[in-house]
């Protein structure tokens, strides 16, 4: 067998010729060496942006309960045998168990509701209605401030399907927004510049796109006077999002010029593939490499990431993520479960190191990044797939008032609803509002 050539190409090497010049596929010579292997990503000593931040961070199919509940609570609680993979951070966050989304339907619908608190059967007649998720309504504070409002992550690209979703981040009227779950063309997207022809063809697109508005605007202006108040209330419904999609062609036009935050691709191992049980850890971290390099930057300063979509998912070393959360009860099921549970932990764990090891004004980016890592489903002692006790952890932000190093346990019948949590974290951010979802406040303790 020859020897692999040492010969490396840039990914960006392209051909000239008589002016032109055209980019060539990707070539094995392009790809590195270190393909698949452990990240060796450093992060930097010092953060120039002082801005508060949100990562919403979503693990599929519940965990194993029996051993993610710490059996105290308060300030002195005992860490349970799967949050000591957290140990070391035990003063950065605080776990709250007990509480759930009281009008979730449960199942594999999770994902969905999650950041929502939706009733997706809540419309008579239809099959699935969903709301505004926290992050967008954080966004929309946010988002003017950066190049992207929001950026929405996962191990599968685009919106999936209703009741399966790819997504956690759902729009003003409900619509899901598509997830990226390619490390390289997540990159491609918030570093690499754009070329002359690329801001041309891109600024072509723009103006199609307002012209098609522009002709739905004055079509339906039309039509509206000749509706019943029910179907003008629908068609409101459906011109406030062309109205948004209208925003984001504008805001897309304003950023084109304005040069990207540059980026070295050093230690980030950009090629890992979600779907591959070998490369899941590695794809872990370099997607959450690019969620500390975005705010480090601040080209975003939103972002929710489903490490796997439900009724999916692997373990640290290709395990079933799925398959495991049916266990039945059963003890070796529930073990492998655990095990999965505690491999999801120490990704996390890495990431707030990487935060914590960066400076920022009087502290480091942790203080000002607030996190929210859970499922929107608890397996149960018996694998049932409950919308009730629902796993959930809140990380980071102790500079934008979060209170950190305890359990706030509730009772499972009687419990605030998990919307309690996402408003005082919306309101850590400082969005001026006192409701969201089915909230009845924010949560006591947290703040």
């Amino acid at each position: 067998m020859s020897k692999p050539s040492q010969f490396r190409l840039s990914r960006r090497h392209v051909l000239r010729a008589a002016g032109a010049a055209i980019t060539l596929p990707l070539l094995d010579a392009m790809v590195p060496r270190s393909w698949g292997a452990p990240s060796t990503f450093e992060a930097l000593r010092k953060s120039d942006v002082v801005q508060p931040r949100l990562l919403c961070c979503y693990i599929p199919n519940g965990v194993n309960i029996l051993e993610w509940v710490p059996e105290t609570s308060g300030k002195d609680y005992t860490l349970s045998p799967t949050l000591k993979a957290l140990e070391e951070h035990r003063e950065d966050f605080t776990v709250i168990s007990g509480i759930g989304h009281p009008a979730s339907q449960g199942g594999h619908s999770g994902a969905d509701t999650w950041l929502t608190a939706a009733n997706l059967k809540s419309k008579p007649g239809a099959d699935y209605i969903n709301t505004q998720s926290i992050d967008q309504v954080v966004a929309a504070v946010h988002g003017p401030q950066t190049r992207y409002p929001s950026l929405q992550l996962g191990d599968q690209s685009g919106t999936g399907s209703a009741g399966h979703s790819h997504t956690l981040s759902f729009d003003l009227n409900g619509t899901p927004l598509p997830a990226e779950n390619s490390p390289r063309r997540l990159f491609d997207r918030l570093f690499v510049p754009e070329s002359a022809n690329d801001k041309a063809a891109a600024l072509k697109r723009y103006a199609e796109r307002r012209s098609i508005l522009d002709a739905v605007n004055a079509e339906a202006n039309s039509l509206q006077r000749r509706l019943g108040a029910a179907d003008k209330r629908k068609l409101d419904e459906y011109l406030s999002s062309v109205r948004q999609t209208e925003k984001q062609v504008e805001r897309l036009q304003d950023w084109i010029d304005r040069p990207k935050a540059e980026v070295a691709e050093k230690g980030l191992q950009l090629n890992s593939q979600p779907g591959n049980a070998h490369d899941r850890p590695m794809w872990l971290d370099v997607m959450l490499e690019l969620v500390y390099l975005s705010f480090l930057t601040d080209t975003t300063r939103v972002i929710t990431f489903e490490w796997s979509r439900e009724a999916g998912g692997y373990g640290g070393g290709g395990e079933n993520h799925h398959e495991l959360s049916h266990h039945g009860g059963d003890a070796g099921m529930l073990a492998k479960l655990a095990t999965i549970d505690r491999f999801h932990l120490s990704r996390l764990g890495r990431f707030l190191a990487l935060l914590k090891s960066t400076a920022e004004a009087d502290s480091h980016m942790l203080d000002r990044t607030a996190i929210l890592f859970g499922s929107g489903m608890n397996s149960g002692k018996g694998g049932e797939h409950s919308p009730k006790n629902l796993p959930t952890l809140v990380a980071g932000g102790r500079k934008l008032g979060l209170k950190h190093g305890q359990h706030l346990g509730h009772d499972v019948d009687k419990h605030p609803p998990l919307s309690n949590v996402l408003l005082t974290l919306a309101q850590s951010l400082g969005v001026e509002t006192d409701q969201f979802a089915d909230a009845s406040g924010t949560l006591t303790g947290l703040m």
